[in-house]
């Protein structure tokens, strides 16, 4: 055996396997054979098993494991299963270094143009033109008085290039943070994820990492396998293997046909237990990954190969979207603990958003775009101004002739245009946008884990700021979870409360008590109290809990029955599943026959019973007319107090007659009812407050349940989902369909538009009605504005809801792994004020870019027209290159710092959603802007053409070239500066509030990074000198400057007087993407979106596009309609006509394309889709039904 071990080992030079024991550690299996087991499938793994191992107890045996007991909890054989089979660990990828990410700050190309210009410029300073020639070059080369001035001229240069390291450091620095906090985020998830073994008899729940080889692992519906396994015993068992083959059918799984279990694969039926043969990096989604070079030695080779697949942050200076697409894969858990899911779905996660863009990333990038563009003119025009005005002079009024001596002086001249040109497009590029979201982003999502919610997608946290609707389970989420039975229904009596046991007929109580103990999960118990006084602690669905704890306040056990007849003496389960809306266990009597025990909702299993037990414990007849009292008499009262009702049913077979057991309408049906009993699950006391907050603040709040009507309503009133007197709709599943769904079964839009704004209480629902509600509200376009829907689920088929919706809440205790996997946000305490608070924090989110931005755009205003207007007429630009860039490093790093990590407060709960299209500049932020950007040029100018004679100094208006640092340009260098630090302050308030100091001492970030701007302005300007081109200030220039920037607040408040109504003429800007402009299927489009807003910043040929685009979609419409049976066409080139099509959309009239994108899985429909809007066809999807029900009509260019 050892020596087989050993060979087998020589072809996997894993590390872990080298170090391997040539005896496999006494363990009658190696990891090679294990490995080989586990790569078969079906009857070819079960006859390995069979020929190898005898059955499945045999290969626990030879890995020393027992079927029913598990492993003793012993940490040394642990260690040693851990050091010889590997842990249950996939090495994530390496984090980018800090190199690493200032080579890639590196790659900004306006830092670029910088370091060049900056170059040339020192490079040029140390050539002297020989000194008797000076004359001939003109009056250029005068002012350099002394030799030490000269020589000086190197500063310059060296000052631009010391600012780029700093932009360049304080950028990676930022990106390495932002990593760190991400990994942190990521180990975090990795340990909420715990899975049920089996160690020393008792069931335990371990962190998915320690689980080993030869664990015992209880498996459930809605689990997230984390290593591969051989199945001992299940009950109907099904698994989603399609992340790992491809197949979305289910595979049926049993001990006796297909034991195999794979890691990474869902299970989305039924119940079981296995043993653990494989884990981590030698388990099928090990294998994967290792293959992706996700574990191995190919990494650092893939990882040239193409760098944008590393979940790694990009450098901030690459636009938002690209930032958050990163992020998006960044934020998915590394399923390195979790063994999950392939790397593949990783990538595609990363590449494609998960959603559409989210609306904050549009409308940045749009406005980005933008102020790009106009910056880009405004610079090319300063040096082309500069140039000729220069060449002009010099060669036209002085008349002078290139000497070829001067070459180098008039080169110096033009790179000093060059570099003022550059400055103006630093200043005027918004390059802190990106950064400021990621910090706000960064910052929320931090502060967001105290208040329960555990972020996977970053831009979640700011979508959940617009949500104008809530869909919301009720169990748990607005309930506490805690379930008890409080009234029930025995022997033909309705008890108000838990009867006596003396007062029920033995052989009802026994047929409940076994009806209870047996059919319900063996992983649910109850168990005594952690503390004393404490409730007893309920473990595994609450629903049975509550079953259970009746069993204990009939004075009885369910211990003994569980033990008498264990789990896998069971004969046949049918699991719980939202269709079946029941659960039915069978076992074999001792005299050969059957017994099938059945419970589940009330009025489903009660249509299944055609008898009862009356009150001595015999059958009577239980007719549909004696049903319909039932439920008028028992089951509605129950359920108008809020009880959920289950009734509890059994049936008898006799040895002789044993049923097709697949036929399970066959098996479960002509039952004998043993009872239906009430339970209650109390609404959680913060929620009513918590909901009042929600409507209060513009969002609605809708209850889907798969609970009676009766109940749901009940609960909604309690809520305050639903208000006596108002005007709305509370349907059960059925009616739902029947409203929305024409006569051929097909959901039109139109019948789901005239249901969905007054439906508050959808009961009975299925999976798939939740799913078609989130769908039907978020394609709806009744409002003025698209909802914003926000869903919580729990369940493994909440998954498509929780994908659907903008954000996908999962619960973190009661959610299944299927569930976390499909959300956005994970609530860790599954309360409905977290979601408050998401959207408090979302709001803040949204707050803190419009500050940045109003303070940004003012800054960018004044600093453009001062460095053009100054240097087009004293050819000199005010504000030095070198100037320019701290400036800009206070506006774009400082700023988005101190105005991105305002925390939030109540009253942004008093307002309405912004919703999607609302712009990001409102009319009162663009009135502050311009009204500021008046302020501040008024005093600039002033004291730029008049400012020598008030202060009574010498003029540094045209200087010549290397001439010292002039008192009157740092005077309006300082100036400037305190105006931006006084504004700082103003920003913080974005609604026209009067108060701008209203909790300032609340942010301390914001209050440090104001005081150590203002330090370092005073030691810029005393002792900055010519690198910085400053001459030190007296005190009272000091306090002129000081008392013009506190001037800004005054003036502030002057601002604030004048009401934005009357100024018609303010244009809001920042739109986002709207209905009519952009489509779903182009924003999921995004990442190409956003590398051609980056081109753009640099292209000139918008027009060409214009024209080219329309030609080329013309052609591709025509094309694709004469062989309309087959899209195939448009597959192709639809990125790239998507791509391109941002400039029309963007710069041509606006487009009329409303386009409810068809099924997304239907290539077909969305494509169609795709090109109606590049020819501004009208395409609206009845329904999801693909292709076929898609219409288009043309609605003019």
């Amino acid at each position: 055996m050892g020596d087989m071990a050993n060979s087998s080992i020589e072809f996997h030079p894993k590390p872990q396997q080298q170090r391997e024991a040539p005896h496999a550690g006494g363990f009658g299996c190696t990891l090679a054979e294990l490995r080989s087991l586990m790569e078969l499938r079906g009857a070819e793994a079960l006859q390995k098993v069979q020929e190898a191992y005898g059955d499945v107890s045999g290969l626990c045996r030879r890995l020393k494991t027992s079927p029913t007991e598990g492993l003793a909890n012993n940490a040394n054989d642990l260690e040693k299963r851990r050091q010889i089979y590997g842990q249950n660990f996939i090495p994530p990828k390496q984090p980018k270094t800090f190199l690493q990410l200032v080579w890639e700050a590196l790659q900004d190309v306006t830092l670029i143009i910088l370091e060049v210009a900056a170059i040339v410029s020192l490079g040029l300073s140390f050539y002297a033109p020989p000194g008797e020639e000076s004359e001939a070059c003109g009056n250029v080369s005068a002012g350099a008085e002394d030799e030490g001035e000269a020589e000086a001229g190197w500063i310059e240069g060296a000052a631009i290039l010391l600012s780029v390291t700093c932009v360049v450091l304080v950028t990676a620095f930022n990106d390495w943070s932002k990593e760190r906090q991400f990994r942190g985020l990521q180990s975090r998830i990795e340990q909420e994820q715990r899975f049920s073994v089996i160690r020393d008899g008792q069931l335990l729940q371990v962190p998915v990492a320690a689980l080993v080889v030869g664990d015992i692992a209880q498996v459930k519906y809605g689990d997230l396998l984390p290593a591969d396994g051989v199945l001992i015993q299940g009950n109907d068992l099904k698994i989603d293997e399609s992340s790992l083959t491809g197949e979305s059918d289910h595979v049926r799984k049993s001990a006796d046909k297909d034991p195999m279990l794979l890691s990474g694969t869902h299970v989305m039926e039924g119940s079981g237990r296995m043993v653990v043969t494989a884990v981590g990096v030698n388990s099928q989604t090990g294998i994967i990954f290792t293959l992706l070079g996700a574990g191995g030695e190919e990494e650092e080779k893939k990882d040239k190969k193409g760098k944008q697949q590393d979940g790694a942050m990009e450098s901030s200076q690459t636009k938002a979207k690209k930032q958050d697409g990163a992020v998006a894969m960044e934020m998915q858990p590394l399923k390195s603990a979790e063994g999950g899911e392939m790397e593949e779905r990783e990538k595609k996660k990363a590449s494609v958003p998960k959603k559409e863009k989210s609306v904050l990333q549009g409308k940045l990038t749009k406005l980005a775009v933008q102020i790009g563009k106009a910056g880009l003119v405004m610079s090319a025009i300063t040096v082309i101004i500069l140039v000729l005005y220069f060449v002009i002079e010099t060669f036209v009024v002085d008349g002078r002739v290139w000497l070829a001596e001067c070459t180098p002086v008039y080169v110096q001249y033009f790179v000093k245009f060059f570099i003022i040109g550059v400055t103006v497009l630093v200043v005027a590029v918004p390059e802190g946008l990106p950064l400021a979201v990621t910090i706000s982003l960064a910052y929320s999502v931090k502060k967001m884990m105290r208040d329960n919610n555990l972020v996977r997608h970053l831009d979640a946290c700011e979508t959940m700021g617009n949500a104008t609707a809530i869909c919301s389970d009720k169990t748990g989420t607005l309930t506490t979870n805690r379930m008890t039975v409080v009234q029930s229904y025995l022997g033909d009596t309705h008890y108000k409360e838990v009867p006596a046991p003396s007062t029920l007929t033995p052989k009802i109580l026994d047929l409940l008590v076994h009806a209870i103990s047996i059919n319900s999960a063996y992983t649910t118990k109850i168990l005594p109290p952690e503390k004393e006084g404490a409730l007893p602690r309920q473990v595994g669905n609450k629903t049975e809990c509550a079953l259970l704890g009746f069993v204990l306040d009939l004075k009885r056990d369910f211990q003994p029955v569980r033990e008498q007849i264990p789990e896998d003496k069971l004969y046949k389960v049918y699991t719980f599943n939202s269709v079946r809306k029941s659960m039915s266990t069978v076992i074999r009597m001792p005299d050969g026959g059957f017994r099938l025990f059945s419970k589940g909702a009330s009025e489903i299993l009660l249509k299944k019973c055609s008898n009862i037990l009356n009150s001595h414990g015999e059958l009577r007849g239980f007719r549909p007319r004696d049903r319909d009292d039932m439920v008028k008499k028992i089951i509605e009262p129950m359920a108008c107090d809020g009880l959920r009702t289950i009734c509890i049913a059994y049936r008898d077979f006799a040895a002789a007659q044993e049923p097709d057991w697949d036929n399970e309408n066959e098996v479960v049906g002509d039952l004998t009812c043993i009872a239906v009993v009430g339970i209650e699950d109390p609404v959680r006391p913060e929620v009513p407050e918590a909901i009042r907050k929600c409507q209060r603040a513009g969002i609605t709040v809708r209850m889907v349940t798969g609970d009676n009507i009766n109940t749901a309503r009940a609960i909604a009133a309690k809520c305050g989902i639903i208000q006596p007197g108002e005007d709305f709709l509370c349907l059960e599943g059925k009616e739902f369909n029947r409203r929305i769904r024409n006569e051929k079964g097909e959901i039109e839009q139109e019948r789901l538009d005239k249901v969905w704004p007054k439906l508050r209480v959808l009961a009975r629902s299925s999976p798939t009605d939740k799913h078609t509600l989130v769908k039907g509200i978020i394609d709806s376009n009744t409002g003025e504005q698209r909802q914003v829907v926000a869903v919580t689920g729990d369940g493994t088929n909440d998954g498509p809801a929780l994908k659907k919706a903008d954000v996908g809440f999962a619960m973190g205790i009661a959610g299944t792994d299927v569930a976390k996997e499909a959300s956005d946000i994970i609530l860790t305490d599954d309360n409905f004020t977290s979601i408050v608070k998401a959207v408090m924090w979302g709001r803040n989110v949204y707050d803190s870019i419009s500050k940045f931005l109003q303070f940004q755009l003012t800054v960018n205003v004044v600093a453009v027209i001062v460095a053009f207007t100054g240097a087009c007429i004293t050819q000199d630009s005010p504000l030095k290159a070198v100037q320019m860039l701290w400036v800009n490093l206070i506006m774009d790093t400082f700023a988005s710092l101190a105005l991105a990590t305002e925390p939030p407060t109540e009253a942004l709960l008093l307002r309405k959603p912004y919703g999607r299209d609302k712009p990001l500049i409102s009319r009162t932020m663009m009135k502050n802007i311009l009204g500021h950007a008046v302020y501040q040029l008024t005093i600039i100018f002033t004291l730029l053409f008049v400012g020598e004679l008030f202060f009574d100094i010498d003029s540094g208006r045209n200087a010549p070239l290397h001439s010292p640092p002039s008192e009157h340009y740092t005077i309006i260098f300082n100036t400037f500066v305190m105006m931006q630090l006084f504004n700082e302050i103003n920003a913080r308030k974005i609604h026209g509030e009067r108060n701008v100091f209203h909790g300032i001492f609340s942010n301390p970030i914001f209050c440090t990074i104001v005081l150590g701007t203002f330090a370092i302005q005073i030691v810029i300007v005393q002792f900055g000198g010519k690198p910085f081109s400053c001459s030190p200030l007296s005190t009272e220039q000091w306090l002129w400057c000081l008392f013009v920037g506190v001037g800004e607040l005054v003036w502030g408040q002057v601002i604030a007087t004048i009401p934005t109504s009357q100024l018609k003429c303010l244009k809001e800007a920042g739109h986002g993407p709207g209905k009519d402009e952009m489509t779903d299927e182009e924003l999921a489009e995004g990442e190409e979106e956003i590398d051609h807003a980056e081109r753009e910043l640099r292209r000139g040929q918008i027009l060409w596009f214009r024209g080219l685009n329309r030609i080329q979609t013309q052609m591709e419409v025509v094309s694709t309609f004469k062989r309309s049976a087959s899209f195939q066409g448009a597959v192709r080139r639809r990125s790239s006509v998507l791509s391109q099509l941002h400039d029309v959309t963007n710069l041509s009239t606006p487009t009329h394309a409303i386009l409810s994108a068809a099924n997304p899985t239907s290539a077909a429909g969305s494509d169609l889709g795709a090109l109606c809007l590049a020819t501004r066809w009208q395409c609206r999807d009845p329904d999801s039904g693909g292709s076929k029900g898609t219409r288009c009509e043309r609605s003019g260019w």
